[in-house]
């Protein structure tokens, strides 16, 4: 039924419609709501051809159903994880490759890449060179400068690597991974540093104070179940603040003169030590020799005493006789000796003869032929015949 306003309306007589006109009005009339609908299905059969109204509808729909559906079809990539939400609530995980799931707004598919090294710089950020087309380090000192635990300064540059080890506590449980893992690699670090000399860190403690921040950080992560793992923690730059870094170079400077003279002393060390053991072990050799010598001769003394005693208690005069002519063998062998006859010299002083009479001096003519020669036989070679 068409809606006509020659009797002011359905809504009965009078010269005013509901819209405050009448029927004389040149104002808006309401639009015909069964003409808009003859209309709408007047175009419509004028695009499909001949009858193919109803079944043309009745296609399209499945076309639609059917693409609706296809479009649930979704790949996985190698380095990818699929997390399926169902209405915005997680349902599970897929493997790469080829994967299905209900097609929007049913179910949606999130993929973060799981076994991408991903790398957070704190303390400086890599920029472009637009003239040179070259990177640039920018140092960020409100990142890096760090308080020690010798209440010295120190500006620590380091980078963090860290992969997606959960995707679905990576994704749920913390809001903003990244910006969280960066809080805690700062705050990891300044727990580190501060319980740290500044000496072993400009020197050789950056392997000890890189595990310490891994494990540290990799322990607050896992209690907020944010689903990532820490791979490496890399100190790039590690330098007093830039005031007082030439200061600091020097010191460094002369500590390295320092171990060098270390290095030297210990090298002579090893060079005399093994000489100096080698002479104290071939003293003490000899002094054992030496005393097993005379070790071995004190005995052969002691038992050619006793032996000797043996004898004189046989025959003591004879014994003692003979020891004392040996003695003096021994003591008057190589000396010049005097004779003097004690019979000579009593009967000489009985008869007044004088002094000196009765004594006799030992030449020794062999040792005297021995050292001259016989100027007899020289005399007669020399003569002529």
């Amino acid at each position: 039924m068409s809606w006509k306003n020659q009797s002011g309306g359905p809504w009965g007589s009078g010269p005013r419609s509901p819209w405050g006109s009448g029927p004389s009005s040149s104002g808006p009339t309401p639009p015909d709501i069964e003409d808009l609908i003859r209309r709408s299905q007047d175009q419509l059969r004028n695009l499909m051809p001949g009858s193919f109204g109803a079944k043309g509808i009745a296609v399209i729909i499945a076309l639609v159903v059917f693409g609706w559906l296809m479009s649930g079809w979704y790949r996985v990539q190698p380095n990818e994880q699929g997390v399926v939400l169902q209405f915005g609530r997680f349902v599970g995980t897929t493997t790469p490759g080829l994967n299905y799931h209900w097609p929007y707004p049913i179910q949606s598919v999130l993929l973060p890449r799981v076994t991408e090294i991903n790398t957070i710089n704190i303390g400086m950020r890599v920029g472009e060179d637009t003239r040179r087309g070259t990177s640039v380090m920018r140092d960020v000192p409100e990142e890096s400068l760090m308080l020690t635990g010798d209440e010295n300064i120190v500006d620590v540059d380091f980078a963090v690597f860290w992969r997606i080890s959960n995707a679905e506590n990576y994704l749920f449980n913390v809001q903003n991974p990244e910006g969280t893992i960066k809080a805690v690699a700062e705050s990891a670090m300044r727990e580190v540093i501060g319980r740290t000399n500044i000496q072993p860190i400009l020197t050789g403690a950056r392997q000890g104070i890189e595990t310490g921040v891994q494990d540290l950080m990799q322990s607050v992560l896992n209690g907020y179940k944010a689903g990532v793992e820490i791979t490496q923690v890399q100190m790039q730059k590690v330098d007093p603040p830039s005031q007082v870094i030439d200061a600091f170079r020097d010191v460094q400077a002369a500590r390295a003169d320092a171990e060098r003279s270390q290095n030297e002393a210990q090298t002579y060390a090893n060079r005399v030590l093994p000489e100096a053991r080698g002479e104290a072990s071939r003293i003490d050799n000899a002094a054992q020799a030496y005393r097993e010598r005379t070790v071995v001769e004190a005995r052969g003394q002691a038992a050619r005493f006793l032996k000797i005693y043996d004898e004189y208690q046989k025959a003591k005069v004879v014994t003692r006789e003979r020891m004392y002519l040996e003695t003096m063998e021994r003591v008057l062998g190589g000396l010049d000796k005097v004779l003097v006859d004690q019979s000579a010299t009593r009967a000489g002083a009985g008869a007044g003869a004088s002094a000196g009479q009765g004594v006799v001096p030992v030449l020794p003519l062999s040792d005297m032929l021995r050292r001259t020669p016989a100027p007899a036989a020289q005399t007669q070679q020399g003569a002529p015949r």
